[in-house]
C-alpha cells in the first residue's frame, strides 16, 4: 500500500476552498496545435511512466493512518484533458487572464489530482499546454522531471503504444488501517536503524544534532512579526497571474561581474519587483521587513523516479528598501552566503522526517484548525514565497512541436497575497508572479520589475566597463 508522506498530506490539509494548492505551468509551444486526439494519444502512450496520473488520494478511518493512493477504478483520461481557445487575437493579456480562472479551480479530491488543458490562439501562431498537478503530488523540482517524461527530447519521436491497464481494487477500511500503521512501523524502523551510528560515533552525532538544534533556533527567530504592508492579510479564492523572462546568460554574467550565483541574481531580482510593488501600493518601502519563504529541495538522485514532495525552507529577508540594484545583489549575496551556513534547511529536513513519526490524526487535526484560524487571524511574518527550480536547459517537444517557453506558477496561502516561481529552461529564466485577485491584482509589477532589475545591473556592468576603457585609453595616449 502507497502511503502520502507527512508533508504531502499536509498540502491536503491546508487546501480549504480559499487556498489551493496545486502547481502548474504554462508551456507555450511553436508551430500549429496538435488535435485533441494526438494530444490523447500523446498522453495515453506515456501513462504507464506516471503512475500517480491513475491514481487518487483515499482517506484511512478515523484518519488513523496518512492517506493511501489508490487507483482510479473510474478512471478516463478525457476528463483529465481539457481545450480551449483564447478570443482573437490571443494576446498575453488573455493568456494571463485564462490562467489566472483555472488556478482558481481547486482539483477533484474524487479524481486523480492532475489537468493538462491545450490553449490554442496564442499571438504569432502559438499555442499552449497547461499542466496543472496538485502539490501532494509533485514539488517543483519532481514536476519540472516529470514535464521531461510527458514531453519528448527529439522532435522526430513516434508516439508509444498505450500498455494495456487495469485498476487495482482498493483496499477495505480494515487493510488501510494496518496498512499504514505497517508504514509508521516502517518510518520508525528506518529512524531507528541511524541508532548503531550514534553509538559507534557520538561525538560526531552530538555535534550534528547541536546544529540541527541551532538551524531550529536561527529557523524561529526569522520568525518574528513584520511592520503591517499591504500585500499582506486575508486572501480570496480567485488568483490573477503574471509573467516575464529574461536571458539565463545575462543572469550569469551579472553573476560573474558581482561574485554571485546565478540564484543571488534572480533573488535581487525579485527583491527589485517587490521594490516596485510596494511603492505602487504606496508602502513605506524605506522601512519595510519583506521576509519571503524559500524552499530548499532536499532531493537526491536516488534512482527510485518517484513523485513526491522532498523539501525543507529558509526565509529570506528580501532588501527592499534598498534602491541601488547592485548593493540590494551584494546584500543578497551575503545574506544567502550566511543562511546557507544556517542549517536551517536541515532543521527542517529533520522536523519532515520527525512528523512521519507523529499521529496522522493530530496532525491532520492541527493543520486545519491552523488553516482556519488563519482565515481569520493571518500570520504576519511571512511576506511572500520565492520558489526557483532549475529546469532542462535544452528543447523539449510536443508532437514535433518545440516548447519556446515556460511559464511557472506557485500558490499562496493566507496571509500571502503574492508569491514568486522562478524556473530556467533552455537559456531563458522565467519568472510566474501569482497574486489574490481581490486585494493585490499588480502582479505585473513585480515581473516587469524583476525583469528590470536585470537589465539595470547589466547596465552598471556595461557603465564601469566605459568607464574603465576610458581611463586605459587616457594613461595609454600618445606622449606630447
Amino acid at each position: 500500500m502507497d502511503t502520502l508522506s507527512t508533508l504531502d498530506a499536509e498540502f491536503l490539509h491546508l487546501e480549504d476552498g480559499i487556498s489551493h494548492m496545486h502547481i502548474a505551468g504554462g508551456c507555450v509551444f511553436a508551430g500549429p496545435p496538435p488535435t485533441m486526439d494526438e494530444l490523447t494519444r500523446l498522453v495515453e502512450g506515456k501513462m504507464q511512466l506516471i503512475p500517480r496520473y491513475r491514481q487518487r488520494v483515499r482517506s484511512v478511518p478515523l484518519e488513523l493512518g496518512r492517506p493511501i493512493w489508490a487507483d482510479d477504478p473510474h478512471f478516463h483520461l478525457g476528463y483529465h484533458l481539457r481545450h480551449t481557445a483564447l478570443p482573437r487575437p490571443g494576446d498575453d493579456g488573455a493568456f494571463r487572464a485564462l490562467m489566472g480562472r483555472l488556478m482558481s479551480q481547486e482539483l477533484d479530491r474524487d479524481r486523480p489530482l492532475w489537468e493538462t488543458w491545450l490553449v490554442e490562439g496564442l499571438e504569432g501562431g502559438n499555442w499552449a499546454l497547461v499542466f496543472k498537478v496538485h502539490h501532494c503530488l509533485v514539488d517543483g523540482v519532481a514536476g519540472a522531471g516529470l514535464l521531461e517524461v510527458l514531453l519528448d527530447l527529439d522532435p522526430t519521436t513516434e508516439i508509444p503504444d498505450p500498455v494495456p491497464w487495469q485498476p487495482a481494487p482498493e483496499p477495505n477500511g480494515a487493510v488501510k488501517v494496518l496498512g499504514a500503521w505497517a508504514g509508521l512501523a516502517r518510518d520508525a524502523a528506518t529512524s531507528a536503524r541511524a541508532l548503531p551510528e550514534v553509538v559507534r560515533h557520538p561525538v560526531s552525532a552530538g555535534q550534528a544534532a547541536v546544529s540541527t538544534a541551532q538551524g531550529l533556533v536561527r529557523w524561529v527567530s526569522h520568525l518574528g512579526l513584520t511592520s503591517p504592508l499591504s500585500v499582506e492579510g486575508t486572501i480570496g479564492p480567485h488568483r490573477c497571474w503574471a509573467h516575464a523572462d529574461v536571458s539565463l546568460a545575462d543572469v550569469k554574467a551579472v553573476g560573474r561581474a558581482f561574485g554571485a550565483t546565478v540564484n543571488d541574481v534572480v533573488l535581487a531580482a525579485v527583491t527589485g519587483g517587490y521594490r516596485d510593488l510596494l511603492i505602487e501600493r504606496g508602502d513605506d518601502v524605506e522601512h519595510a521587513v519583506f521576509r519571503s519563504l524559500v524552499p530548499v529541495s532536499t532531493r537526491r538522485d536516488d534512482g527510485h523516479g518517484v513523485l513526491d514532495n522532498r523539501v525543507s525552507a529558509m526565509l529570506y529577508e528580501l532588501p527592499v528598501a534598498v534602491a541601488d540594484p547592485v548593493e540590494r545583489l551584494q546584500l543578497v549575496r551575503e545574506q544567502v552566503g550566511e543562511l546557507k551556513g544556517s542549517r536551517m534547511a536541515e532543521a527542517g529536513a529533520v522536523l519532515t522526517e520527525i512528523g512521519d513519526l507523529a499521529p496522522p490524526v493530530a496532525v491532520g487535526t492541527v493543520s486545519r484548525l491552523v488553516a482556519r484560524a488563519m482565515q481569520r487571524l493571518p500570520q504576519r511574518s511571512i511576506n511572500t514565497v520565492t520558489t526557483n527550480v532549475p529546469g532542462p536547459q535544452f528543447p523539449l517537444y510536443c508532437l514535433g512541436r518545440e516548447m519556446v517557453e515556460y511559464r511557472p506558477f506557485v500558490p499562496i496561502y493566507h496571509g500571502v497575497r503574492v508569491g514568486t516561481a522562478i524556473l530556467s529552461y533552455n537559456g531563458r529564466v522565467f519568472f510566474g508572479v501569482t497574486g489574490d485577485f481581490a486585494s493585490t491584482p499588480q502582479v505585473d509589477v513585480v515581473a516587469s520589475g524583476a525583469v528590470r532589475a536585470v537589465h539595470e545591473l547589466q547596465e552598471r556592468i556595461t557603465r564601469t566597463t566605459s568607464r574603465s576603457r576610458k581611463r586605459r585609453s587616457r594613461s595609454t595616449g600618445p606622449a606630447r
